[in-house]
């Protein structure tokens, strides 16, 4: 699963971005997926200590995939693990599945205590 957030630099450290990732990890986790990787450019610092705070790790660079004020950039790739790896994986459950059950209501509002706006 990859997943991407933008936050309006408005909203930078008000806790969005982390509120957001929590709940979608929440989810991704009870929908039983295992991983999770996000790329950042590399002229971003911010962001990439934000993953590396959410607990990425690094696993490769794309060199010179992305091409912003007026030079080539790399993406770096990081990866969560959701959750411990098992022999024998189910598949994941759709999130038609899982609506209206509380534990799915719960993992939606799991990152709300971290957004201060």
């Amino acid at each position: 699963m990859e997943s991407s957030v933008y936050v309006s630099g408005e909203f930078h450290r008000a806790g969005i971005a982390k509120g957001l990732y929590n709940s979608l990890f929440e989810t991704l986790r009870l929908q039983g997926f295992y991983n999770v990787y996000a790329g950042t450019t590399l002229l971003n610092p911010p962001s990439v200590g934000f993953h590396q705070a959410m607990g990425f790790e690094p696993v490769g660079t794309y060199r010179n995939v992305g091409y912003e004020q007026g030079k080539w950039h790399d993406v770096k790739w990081w990866n969560l693990a959701l959750q411990p790896y098992t022999n024998d994986p189910e598949p994941p459950t759709s999130i038609g599945e899982l609506e209206g059950t509380s534990e799915l209501d719960d993992a939606l509002v799991a990152g709300r205590v971290d957004v201060s706006v």
